[in-house]
């Protein structure tokens, strides 16, 4: 039988360098090929692939979106909307303001509540696993991710600023006009609609995706809520059938990412409380696998990150030197005031109904117990005693009725 010609070289050169040198020759074409119809699968794909997913894809973006309600309805927290600027009169622009209700209920108190939850670690989901923690002179980052069984991947990090207040880092993550200026990514950005009163607003996005991915489209729809010091942004992907579906760049449907801004100590200056953390949440369906996607992520996550401090410290300058407000800057300082008590109100809340979960589920487990305990032991009594049909028949009879005896006894306390 001839050999490959890969391994004659290997068996022939039995050196480090020779056995590498073969195992090059022998597997190199096999990974080429992999890496072709890699790149070929996602440049080509014909039309019967995509029937169909407009309709999976909002069945999706309903199933997946953390945004979901919830059964609280404060009546009077959205009333309480009001601007820390004066107002301000503006000239032409490509945003449109709109006060009907379709805008002012892009986002709610129920994003809010959901957002809260997720800051102070009540959501119920599963638990953070970190994945980074790095630093840098004047920024300390932290990165967690978790994976639902249903859903794309989720990430939480945790980015603190020294010399930089809230109210500075709020406007830079909301000025959509500055941003490109530290986000490479973003090619475009319009205002579709915005509520004066709110601060909701309706954006649409375009971002560069690398060259074997076409571009992707989103339709953003944002809110900022203010409780003390702290800010809670919103921002979360939403219909919109004014702008019609293409396919360049592809809409991505399933989108969160919105993040709480609040003033912490700084880790230079012990005991002063002149640094600032962004604690964001984030997760999106790109249409690309899973696994890619984290890989991706995973590659590229601190690379991103070291860009924003450079843009927050050129975004201080400039608003330092009496830069002109853009108008996302303008509508961020637009906040719905929460107090600070309401938010008490919601951490008891939960911790009230997690109790009663967890009182109501003791009684199925204890009646789960001993109906397992009663049918294993008649499972091992009947093939002990093998007399036939009969035998066995009566054995799990009497069972079932131990069984069914116990729990009108649990019930009954």
């Amino acid at each position: 039988m001839a050999f490959p010609s890969p391994l004659l070289v290997m068996l022939e050169n039995p050196t480090v360098f020779g056995v590498f040198s073969g195992m090059v020759l022998f597997l190199g074409p096999i990974w080429l090929a992999f890496f072709i119809g890699l790149s070929v699968g996602w440049l080509w794909k014909p039309k019967w692939a995509s029937m169909g997913k407009e309709k999976l894809t909002s069945s999706l973006a309903k199933s997946f979106d953390f945004c979901s309600p919830y059964s609280f309805s404060p009546s009077n927290v959205d009333k309480k909307a009001s601007s820390s600027s004066p107002p301000v009169k503006f000239g032409s622009s490509s945003s449109k303001s709109n006060s009907n209700s379709g805008i002012s209920n892009v986002c709610t108190t129920e994003d809010f509540h959901h957002l809260f939850q997720l800051v102070e670690e009540t959501d119920g989901g599963l638990p953070w696993i970190q994945m980074m923690d790095r630093s840098t002179l004047n920024m300390y980052y932290q990165a967690w991710r978790r994976e639902p069984k249903d859903g794309p991947p989720q990430y939480r990090s945790s980015s603190i600023f020294e010399d930089a207040t809230p109210e500075i880092l709020r406007d830079l993550f909301w000025d959509d006009e500055f941003r490109p200026r530290w986000d490479d990514m973003l090619i475009r950005s319009t205002i579709l609609e915005d509520c004066p009163t709110t601060g909701n607003m309706k954006v649409h996005w375009i971002r560069k995706f690398p060259f074997f991915c076409k571009d992707r489209e989103y339709i953003i729809g944002r809110r900022i809520w203010q409780s003390g010091g702290a800010y809670y942004c919103v921002t979360k992907g939403i219909d919109c059938p004014s702008v019609p579906r293409v396919d360049k760049p592809r809409r991505v449907d399933v989108y969160y990412s919105s993040w709480c801004i609040r003033a912490v100590e700084s880790k230079r200056n012990k005991g002063q409380m002149t640094a600032c953390e962004v604690l964001l949440f984030h997760h999106e369906d790109m249409g690309i696998p899973w696994e890619i996607a984290k890989l991706g992520v995973r590659k590229g996550m601190w690379g991103t990150v070291l860009k924003i401090e450079p843009g927050l410290r050129a975004y201080q300058e400039a608003r330092a030197a009496g830069a002109q407000l853009s108008r996302p800057a303008i509508m961020a300082q637009v906040n719905t005031k929460i107090n600070p008590k309401y938010l008490q109100s919601i951490g008891t809340t939960e911790n009230s109904r997690e109790t009663e979960s967890v009182i109501t589920g003791e009684k199925p487990q204890r009646v789960n117990v001993s109906k397992i305990l009663v049918i294993g032991g008649a499972i091992a009594l009947a093939c002990s005693l093998d007399k036939g049909l009969v035998t066995k028949y009566v054995i799990f009879g009497v069972a079932r009725r131990f069984t069914n005896i116990g729990k009108a006894q649990l019930q009954n306390q």
